[in-house]
């Protein structure tokens, strides 16, 4: 994996040579120096306790914290799980806490990258098992190898050491009370920089609740409005609800993106990025995410809208995957990239909806060089 610039632009005018196709939509601009605040969680100060992380129903009258549930509902599925005796839950995790790499990874976008990188932790399993999941050796949980909490808050020092401008938790919810943990022992030895909960969006208010306090800036998906395609993918048709329900309480948590400044460039120490990968035949389902997201929440988030779909499927199956051949006879959409015509018109779309601060990405986003190597990195 090399550390080229992000494949992220900020200003959706720009692309069109300031015009946007003649339409005089004027370029988007980074929120004021007066609103460029520090962050609140990255910066406090005073002693932090890892049980004060945790649901009252984890503590024990005078005996030790449980960080694993026995019946698991940390994520929207509740598939009741016991992990703390090694059940595997709908996610694919048990009991263990498992991480695949710990790196500087610079291709999110801009003020979260910046030009020192985001300091990603990648963990294994997934809630949602999307059928065209770019890091599917992860979200199936065929890498990574198990970690104390302890390991854990040791890489986000270690990232902070290494100039990382925040930590980045990857597919965090279903090890969300250990991750907290983790949090609050790194703050204990001086973690600083913020924090980002980087989800797919299939999360549930109460958890996104848990993590006040602990999260700074969330960096969440919002995959489909529509239940056909949540349900053709995900297995979960319930997707555009819960991940609406989820985004209300993040932003209610979080508040409007705020900024401050390494190095001449902004951080992103406060807010919510909405990401949403327009997907092959999909693109009027884009446009109901866009239309949605933005009539509901206008600039209190900030969208990102990623031309990197990737039919890594299509490689499996060459390879003699049977399980990916059989996806593609299923979905012989998912072989194919997002054509730059529908993207393009996507973008026009949100132009002309009045979406102003959004990210867009530029061409060449579409290959597998973006996905990192899940090579226990860091770990």
């Amino acid at each position: 994996m090399g550390s080229g610039p992000s494949p992220f632009a900020l200003h959706p005018a720009a692309r069109r040579g300031g015009d946007a196709k003649g339409r005089g939509i004027p370029p988007c601009c980074l929120p004021p120096v007066s609103r460029m605040l520090p962050t609140g969680g990255a910066a406090r100060g005073g002693e932090a306790s890892v049980a004060q992380f945790l649901p009252p129903a984890s503590r024990t009258a005078g005996g030790p914290v449980s960080l694993v549930p026995e019946s698991c509902g940390l994520c929207p599925r509740a598939c009741g799980a016991n992990r703390a005796a090694g059940e595997r839950g709908a996610c694919g995790a048990d009991g263990d806490l498992v991480v695949a790499r710990a790196a500087l990874h610079f291709w999110e976008e801009p003020p979260i990258s910046g030009s020192a990188g985001s300091g990603t932790v990648f963990f294994a399993h997934c809630p949602l098992h999307c059928l065209y999941c770019q890091n599917a050796p992860l979200a199936q949980g065929r890498a990574g190898r198990p970690v104390s909490v302890e390991r854990l808050a040791a890489m986000c020092l270690e990232l902070a050491g290494q100039g990382a401008l925040n930590v980045n938790f990857v597919t965090p919810t279903h090890y969300a009370p250990q991750v907290r943990a983790a949090v609050a022992l790194a703050r204990q030895a001086g973690l600083r920089v913020p924090v980002v909960w980087n989800t797919g969006g299939y999360e549930t208010p109460e958890a996104v609740r848990a993590n006040a306090g602990v999260v700074d800036v969330y960096l969440t998906d919002f995959k489909y409005a529509d239940a056909g395609l949540a349900a053709r993918y995900s297995q979960a048709p319930d997707y555009a609800q819960v991940a609406l329900a989820a985004l209300d309480a993040m932003v209610g948590q979080v508040g409007v993106p705020a900024f401050d400044e390494v190095d001449g460039q902004p951080r992103m120490v406060r807010g919510v990025v909405v990401r949403h990968l327009v997907l092959p035949g999909a693109l009027e389902d884009s446009k109901r995410v866009v239309r949605l997201v933005h009539g509901r929440f206008g600039d209190k988030v900030r969208l990102s809208l990623m031309n990197q779909y990737t039919p890594v499927l299509s490689a499996a199956a060459q390879a003699g995957d049977a399980w990916a051949q059989g996806v593609l006879r299923r979905c012989p959409e998912l072989a194919r990239t997002v054509p730059d015509g529908e993207y393009e018109e996507l973008l026009d779309f949100a132009d002309e909806l009045g979406v102003q601060d959004y990210f867009w990405q530029e061409g060449g986003a579409a290959e597998e060089s973006f996905i990192p190597p899940f090579d226990l990195t860091g770990v």
